[in-house]
């Protein structure tokens, strides 16, 4: 099953419109933006299609064993038009420059051919390779560009890998059938290196041994892994790649990666990937930078190749080679790895030539000005028609904060065919609300409407923070609402106005933005039990300390602590959308709200959620409307004494009555303590016809 061509399917590249009729007045633009893309595909189409030669680049270039006249061995490929010559080098044959040069055909690929019969006891698995390249720039030792494997040697240099390991990896277990029609979306985002507690890089061995059962436990049905490709500085958080075809040496083996995903299999867990396409890191010893000598290789040349912001250099999409090793590179993770899918990173700064920097957009001329790159939005459909040509059932999550139309639409609509976007204006909300207001003088319709405010038509994850807001220099929630009290007054018999607020808010943040945000739901690691520090990976100004690029996960299994409390509660929303299917239903209905009560009431999956944010005043026998005639019983109640609360709500019955109230011919009446929510669902049997 795939997305390989358009007569299996109606195309219309400006149905965008028929969702959203404000984008009528850029209908032309929107039909050049996919006129453009079919003018990749068209090239696409002569060398096989999307799951022909453009996705299987891996497969050509770099190592990959083969024949020639005859013989058996392995060929090295390699595309650098502008270098005079290359040749191989490495353990094989003594680092000798003029050992193993190559040979270069009329398109700018290098090959040489290392027969069995000459090399099968001297490239062998685990052998350290490299290619000299002679350029402009000089003589020059590089890594291969599709190398799979690269390790680090002292504290700088890092060298190439011949990986062919003598078995190919067994691999158990299926990936879980997911279904988002049934189902939403609910994932752990995390990061192997600083998973572990002890002050050190962690491994994929101790992450599957000791994270993945937290990460099940808690009732997420995906885990998000930060970092995976190889990258040679470590507080860059893995996105400033080197090598996009090989998996972190910091963290393990490739075969230790495979045994987590094969892991988090069993466990039902979905794993998604963060992909770095976006841009890659300017290092000249480890990366693509210059690699045949010339500043328009892989990348742009001059200004438009230089991200000012992230020090870093930018794809040339429009290229055919650059467009197969990306292309290659999704088909890599998905195939080798079984990756569930992918979040790509850094979307705004692919489609925007000024890379969306210090920009509102808060309008739709934003969209389509003439700073719109269309070569990356070509290339990000041509990215999501591989990733589900390859998999069908694969997800693929779009990072930007512009809002840019149909990027969560199917292709053939015009759209940019991811299956999600991250809800980024969430986050931000959250952390600018608790920065300048006390919840006293919250705004609730104001909080409402901005959990609503998504692209209709295309699924959103929402999430309340992510790794972005536990970086050093940023405060997480938790942070912001409890400050320096994290870390003396969480002990369970211990009394503080500052924990009890925070802890509260902490709850209500959450289920809100879970139960309104979107159609699925992200956490970073940690974040859940309120986890009390920073992330601050280690560098020269911490004197290259570890001491907060780590999880302190001794508090949350302390009972004598409330951190357990808010895991609890995080258990507990992961398992609504489990049980009532909370996320995957697009239909949310605003029942009640009272702005001076701080009061709000809305029914999604089924299930009714009232909330009460006043800070001091409970409400008791507090009337709200139902949509039926049936009795309703409490579910889930944020003031429970599992969750840190004080259990003042005793019974959980809510018979209906025969009371109007906004526009519903019923009623009930229910006890909710401030600052604390409850979730009903309705008993069967007690309908009433």
């Amino acid at each position: 099953m795939g997305k390989q061509h358009f007569t299996s399917k109606t195309v219309d590249d400006t149905a965008l419109i028929k969702t959203d009729p404000l984008l009528k007045p850029y209908r032309a633009q929107l039909r050049e933006r996919f006129a453009h893309y079919q003018r990749f595909k068209a090239e696409i189409e002569k060398t096989g299609g999307i799951l022909g030669e453009i996705s299987q680049g891996h497969q050509y270039f770099g190592f990959n064993r083969g024949e020639n006249a005859g013989e058996t061995g392995v060929w090295y490929r390699e595309w650098a038009p502008g270098a005079h010559t290359l040749a191989l080098i490495g353990d094989f044959n003594g680092w000798d420059r003029g050992a193993n040069p190559m040979s270069i055909d009329d398109w700018g690929v290098w090959h040489l051919f290392l027969s069995d019969r000459d090399y099968a006891d001297r490239l062998t698995h685990e052998s350290r390779v490299k290619v000299h390249v002679v350029s402009e720039l000089g003589g020059l030792d590089r890594i291969p560009a599709y190398i799979q494997r690269v390790v680090q040697e002292g504290d700088a240099d890092f060298t190439g890998q011949y990986w062919a390991p003598p078995s190919a990896y067994q691999w158990k277990h299926r990936a879980p059938r997911f279904d988002v029609r049934t189902e939403g979306l609910r994932i752990y985002e995390a990061h192997i290196g600083m998973a572990q507690e002890a002050e050190k890089v962690g491994t994929f061995d101790e992450f599957t041994q000791n994270v993945l059962p937290r990460i099940a436990d808690l009732g997420y049905n995906a885990v998000q892994l930060m970092a995976v490709m190889e990258h040679p500085y470590y507080a860059s958080f893995g996105y400033h790649v080197s090598n996009f075809f090989a998996v972190s040496s910091r963290f393990g083996t490739p075969e230790e990666l495979k045994a987590l995903i094969d892991t988090a299999h069993s466990m039902g867990l979905l794993v998604i990937m963060d992909l770095v396409h976006s841009h890659a890191v300017k290092n000249l010893n480890e990366g693509l930078n210059r690699f045949d000598g010339t500043a328009h290789h892989y990348f742009h040349a001059g200004e438009k190749g230089d991200h000012i912001a992230w020090d870093s250099l930018c794809f040339d999409y429009s290229k055919y080679e650059v467009q197969r090793f990306l292309l290659s590179n999704i088909r890599y993770w998905l195939d080798t790895y079984r990756f569930d899918g992918f979040r790509f990173d850094g979307i705004t700064s692919m489609l925007y030539s000024d890379h969306g920097l210090g920009r509102k957009f808060d309008g739709y001329a934003d969209y389509f000005g003439a700073e719109v790159e269309r070569d990356a939005i070509a290339y990000l459909m041509l990215a999501n028609e591989v990733v589900h040509a390859i998999n069908p059932a694969a997800i693929s999550i779009a990072e930007d904060m512009s809002g840019m139309p149909g990027i969560a639409r199917p292709t053939e609509e015009g759209g940019l065919g991811f299956d999600y976007r991250l809800a980024m204006g969430i986050p931000d909300y959250w952390i600018r609300l608790l920065k300048e207001k006390q919840d006293e003088d919250w705004h609730i319709g104001k909080i409402y409407g901005m959990l609503r405010n998504r692209r209709t038509g295309e699924k959103h994850i929402a999430y309340a923070e992510s790794h972005d807001q536990a970086i050093v220099g940023d405060k997480t929630l938790a942070m912001q609402l409890m400050d320096v009290e994290l870390y003396t007054n969480m002990g369970v018999f211990t009394t503080s106005h500052r924990i009890a607020r925070g802890i509260a808010l902490h709850k209500l943040i959450r289920l809100l933005t879970f139960s309104l945000g979107g159609e699925g739901y992200l956490n970073f690691m940690g974040n859940e039990f309120g986890h009390p520090e920073w992330i601050d990976f280690p560098r020269a100004g911490n004197n290259n300390s570890y001491w907060y690029a780590r999880r302190q996960w001794h508090l949350v299994d302390d009972d004598t602590l409330r951190y357990k409390h808010l895991n609890a509660f995080d258990r507990a929303i992961q398992h609504l959308d489990a049980m009532y299917h909370l996320l995957s239903d697009e239909n949310i209905y605003l029942l009640f709200i009272h702005e001076d009560a701080k009061q709000i009431v809305y029914e999604r999956g089924g299930l009714i959620f009232a909330f009460n944010f006043h800070p001091t005043a409970s409400v008791t026998d507090w009337r709200i409307p139902v949509p039926q005639k049936k009795d309703y019983r409490l579910i889930l109640n944020t003031d429970d004494t599992t969750y840190s609360g004080y259990s003042a709500v005793e019974g959980g019955h809510y018979p209906w009555q025969d009371v109007a109230m906004e526009g519903h011919t019923q009623s009930i009446q229910l006890y909710v303590p401030a600052r604390s929510a409850q979730v009903l669902e309705c008993e069967k049997s007690h309908i009433h016809q």
